[in-house]
Order: C-alpha cells, then structure tokens, then sequence
C-alpha cells in the first residue's frame, strides 16, 4: 500500500518566507482579545511600493503570518484582491491600534473593492478564517510598536 502525504498550499510553517517579501520588514504583532492573546509575525507595508505590492504573488501564508499595512494619516482605504492567491481575513484598525472591522474570508484573484468601514490608520491581512478561529472582534487590540505598545 502506497500512503500519499499532501499538504494544504495556504499553511506555511512561519520560518518560511516567500521572495516577493523578502525586501519587507518583519515584525511581531499581538491582538489582544477579550479572552486572550494571538500572536503573529507579519510583514510590514510602510510605503506607496509596498501598499501596492501587499500579498500578490504570494501562495503559501501561514497561520501566524500577516502583513501590516501602515497608513501615513487616518483615512478611508480601499483594498482588492488582484494577483492575490490566498483567501484572507483584512482587520481594519484604527490609530489607536483598535479593530474597527472586519472583511472576512476575501475572495482570491478578485478586482471587487474591499472598503474600510470609515477613516482607519491601516489594515492587518492575515489568513482567511483566522479571524473567526481565533475569536477576532471589533473593540480588540492590535499591539505593535506603530502604536506605542508590544
């Protein structure tokens, strides 16, 4: 009998890194919800090149990775989903690093608009469902030194 292992695309181990993001900085992040805390290492999206590059081309993110996009003033953001393979989870923060919403399970490869939901300071991508997995809600906290907090 001949067992043939496989492995889901989307669940990298957090040790790999795919080469469209090597040149991103790399960071921790924690979202403290009501009932606990999750821990991510993400990706961060700090420039006009890296907001419009994000997670195209990427096939593989794992569990615990992300991308942390940064805006330079509070505003309304619109994001989409061209060249993009992984479903994701896109968590609207505000400067304070507060959830103001969440669009989950975004649909890959689609040129449809993924709005922000009012003026926010960025967005956290990470893997679709993650959010609900983990008990993600509006009201909880990104902690990450963009806001002054680890």
């Amino acid at each position: 009998m001949m067992v043939v292992l496989t492995c889901s695309p989307v669940h990298a181990t957090a040790a790999e890194v795919p080469a469209q993001l090597k040149e991103f900085p790399r960071e921790p992040l924690t979202i403290q919800r009501k009932t606990g805390r999750d821990l991510f290492q993400v990706w961060i999206a700090d420039t006009p090149a890296r907001h419009q590059q994000g997670l195209m081309w990427v096939r593989v993110l794992a569990r615990d990775q992300g991308m942390l996009f940064l805006l330079d003033a509070p505003r309304h953001f619109d994001l989409w989903m061209k060249n993009t393979y992984v479903s994701l989870d896109m968590v609207f923060f505000d400067e304070t690093g507060r959830v103001t919403g969440i669009a989950r399970n975004t649909t890959p490869l689609s040129t449809a608009i993924v709005s922000s939901p009012g003026e926010v300071a960025g967005v956290l991508e990470i893997l679709a469902g993650e959010s609900q997995r983990r008990g993600i809600e509006v009201g909880d906290k990104l902690l990450h030194s963009a806001f002054g907090t680890r």
